[in-house]
């Protein structure tokens, strides 16, 4: 009997291993096999609803759209779920999916994972701040460890426009003006989200968005109308998304503007023409949230269906929420106006997202409550949380060294972010934390200082309210304090998207309350929060010292709390300009230069240049601006050659001397000027930067590497290359830096 059951038993461990190395072999024999294979069982309609994706009852990210989205899944009609979280809800979902699908096809599940998922790092302008590259991944790889073991499988991350106008709200979600940072960043996000290998469960599909130029929205305006040349879409819009390309980003978005009278969710000069033909992209393109049905209002389809032929006929192969490819395209592909070779392009590049993500081999692999208990808000992804934090930060004044503060001074904190732990973590939060977890700016100066620290907490006023009642009491607090710190800025939703403002002052109350306190004639620390460079002026007239904090996350209360007493030194620099009013937007260090450009008050001619009467052309920050408790000083800037051919390599050194009282890290920038060319050029361009710490006393020196590649562009032909000529050379610690050498292309 006992040798019966060991047979048995063998048999039927002989037979379960059998069975999973046949599945495996079928999984992985080939991809194109297996794809080919599940595809030639396909119907026309289950390839069509592969492309549909409709949002769950969880978090409304853009109209609603009024139908229960189970009984889609149970009907067979959805391919992936927008906003459904949480390892047991994903888990029930496609229970539910896989018992009604008739080849077993796993849902995708997307979530807007921006800057992190329950562990909230800063917003992504903040970290742009950082100038950390390294820093970003790190985030995005936390990121996407989090949501993966809550069983997403997409984020719809990074956007990588280019802003150049503080008035769209948006800004907050992207690296700013320069594209060359914002490809660094954007690089640092996908390696960061997808990881090396994307069948590991601890990776996410990164998005590519939004393509392209939604950062040139007319009059800043969310959603608005686009419209540029050729060159400057291709030169300053299109590089991040060349460099994702490049990278093996997984996935696109459309943006919602039309650019030159064609909407992007179907234009096929950009889907079709750029990104899938010229770029080889081979992974999908999903629309923006009902942007298919959008092209109606826009005056460009009659209606739903002739929109769905036009979206995927240009290329789009995902409609988000809209529903036009579940109701018309069938009717569509029966009618002969798309044809099957678009709609099986379209379900394959799904599909084989799907596979490479191991859902086929696994439908619930990333769907585990045990894990996901396990995963989120580990400490050292709270310890990451707080050092991207205390990187992001941008010190913007600083007269007399009053900072950092003296832990001796009896300080009082007003405003009305001083203990706010929801607004604190920013717009695009994902599943953080806004009450109860995340460290406010009060909680975090009494981690550091104890309890017994003298310092007071007042609000003063709300962000936006005409209430006075409160203002009294803090003024009364401050009025008996040695130093002010205030703490104020904008509402998590008064940046993001739809948060265009045509005032970007500090809104409400609060430059009046500002204008009480500085009658007490103390000194004032503002500590600004926000997802938008603010229009400052008179800011930074009155106050003594200004610290840009953004939204810092679910640590930024720790990370403002040890870089006002100074345990942390801030090394952040400006990814935006801050104007000095709202009259001088868009305004971006790289601009091109006019035939009677302004050179200044030195300028001996003043009137009949490219000037303003009422303000001075400079912004009142720079981008790559950023002060830090110490100081640094640059010097003997070499070049290896004063020439060089396209083939050679230019080697630039420069000595950086930490010349101040502090240890400290300083970002040096490198930009570039090309003088003279075929069509005209930016009177700057940011081509490398590092950041470097540098104890105090000592010297270090920082090399760069140039090549021809570095210097091409879109020629009078629209050729990329570059041209011979002379070029110079500015090395320093944001764009307004002077210290140059030259140096000549040859052919």
């Amino acid at each position: 009997m006992k040798t019966t059951n060991l047979l048995l038993t063998l048999l039927v461990s002989f037979s379960c291993v059998a069975q999973k190395l046949k599945k495996e072999a079928v999984y992985n024999n080939s991809k194109a096999e297996f794809i080919s294979n599940l595809m030639s069982k396909m119907t026309i309609d289950e390839k069509i609803y592969q492309l549909v994706q409709f949002t769950s009852d969880g978090t409304t990210t853009g109209p609603a759209t009024g139908e229960n989205f189970i009984t889609r899944i149970q009907q067979g009609k959805v391919g992936s779920v927008l906003n459904a979280t949480g390892a047991i809800e994903t888990r029930e979902i496609q229970r539910i999916n896989l018992e009604n699908s008739r080849l077993k096809i796993p849902l995708l599940f997307g979530h807007d994972v921006i800057h992190g998922y329950k562990t909230i790092f800063p917003i992504n302008l903040g970290m742009a701040a950082s100038f950390d590259p390294k820093l970003v991944e790190k985030a995005a790889r936390i990121a996407a460890t989090e949501a993966s073991s809550a069983g997403v499988h997409w984020t719809f991350a990074p956007m990588v426009d280019i802003a150049r106008d503080p008035r769209w709200g948006r800004v907050s979600e992207g690296s700013g003006e320069d594209n060359y940072l914002g490809t660094q960043m954007a690089i640092a996000n996908v390696k960061g989200f997808q990881g090396d290998n994307l069948s590991n469960n601890n990776t996410i599909l990164a998005c590519a968005k939004h393509f392209a130029a939604y950062g040139a929205a007319e009059a800043g305006r969310d959603y608005n109308t686009v419209d540029m040349s050729e060159r400057v879409l291709r030169d300053t819009y299109l590089p991040p998304f060349k460099a994702l390309v490049d990278a093996g980003v997984r996935t696109f978005m459309t943006s919602f503007n039309e650019i030159s009278g064609i909407p992007s969710t179907a234009n096929s000069f950009l889907l079709r023409d750029i990104l899938k033909s010229e770029w080889k992209f081979d992974g999908f393109v999903v629309s923006d949230y009902t942007g298919i049905n959008e092209m109606i209002a826009h005056g460009f389809a009659n209606n739903e269906q002739d929109a769905a032929q036009k979206a995927i006929i240009a290329g789009l192969d995902m409609d988000m929420v809209g529903g036009t490819y579940m109701n018309t395209l069938k009717d569509s592909y029966n009618q002969g106006t798309v044809s099957i070779e678009i709609i099986n392009d379209a379900c394959k590049r799904v599909l084989e997202a799907k596979y490479d993500l191991g859902l086929f081999e696994d439908p619930y692999r990333y769907s585990h409550e045990e894990r996901e208990k396990a995963t989120i808000y580990k400490p050292e992804f709270l310890d990451t949380a707080l050092t991207v934090a205390n990187n992001s930060l941008v010190l913007l004044k600083n007269n007399q060294s009053i900072l950092p503060l003296n832990r001796n001074q009896k300080i009082a904190f007003v405003g009305p972010l001083v203990s706010d732990e929801s607004n604190i973590i920013g717009s695009w939060a994902a599943l953080g934390d806004r009450n109860g977890y995340a460290t406010s700016v009060k909680e975090g100066v009494i981690n550091l200082l104890g309890n017994n620290a003298n310092v007071t907490f007042d609000m003063g006023v709300e962000i936006q309210s005409s209430n006075k009642s409160m203002m009294q009491k803090a003024i009364d607090n401050a009025s008996k304090a040695d130093i002010i710190v205030a703490v104020m800025g904008e509402s998590e939703n008064m940046s993001g998207e739809a948060g265009s403002k045509t005032n970007i002052d500090l809104p409400g109350l609060q430059k009046e309350f500002l204008a009480e306190l500085k009658k007490t004639g103390k000194p004032i620390v503002l500590v600004l929060m926000n997802g938008r460079p603010l229009t400052i002026s008179w800011e930074n007239e009155t106050i003594d010292a200004i610290l840009e904090a953004w939204w810092p996350g679910t640590r930024g209360g720790d990370a403002i709390a040890q870089t006002l007493f100074g345990v942390n030194n801030p090394s952040g620099k400006l990814p935006i300009s801050f104007p000095r009013n709202i009259g001088q937007i868009p305004i971006y260090y790289n601009h091109k230069n006019t035939g009677r450009p302004y050179l200044g008050l030195s300028d001996p001619e003043q009137k009949y240049k490219s000037r303003y009467t009422d303000a001075d052309n400079s912004p009142l920050f720079p981008f790559g601006y950023g002060l830090s408790y110490t100081t640094f000083s640059y010097s003997d800037l070499k070049l290896s050659s004063k020439k060089i051919s396209k083939n050679e390599k230019l080697n630039i050194t420069v000595n950086l001397k930490n010349t101040g009282n502090y240890d400290g890290a300083e970002v040096i920038q490198l930009y570039i000027r090309d003088l003279v060319g075929s069509v005209t050029r930016p009177v700057k361009e940011l081509k490398k930067f590092d950041k470097v710490f540098v104890k105090k006393g000592e010297t270090k020196i920082i090399s760069f590497e140039i090549t021809s590649n570095d210097l091409m562009f879109y020629d009078k032909n629209m050729n990329y290359s570059s041209e011979p000529g002379v070029f110079e050379i500015f090395i320093g610690g944001n764009s307004t830096a002077d210290y140059k050498e030259t140096f000549e292309l040859i052919n």
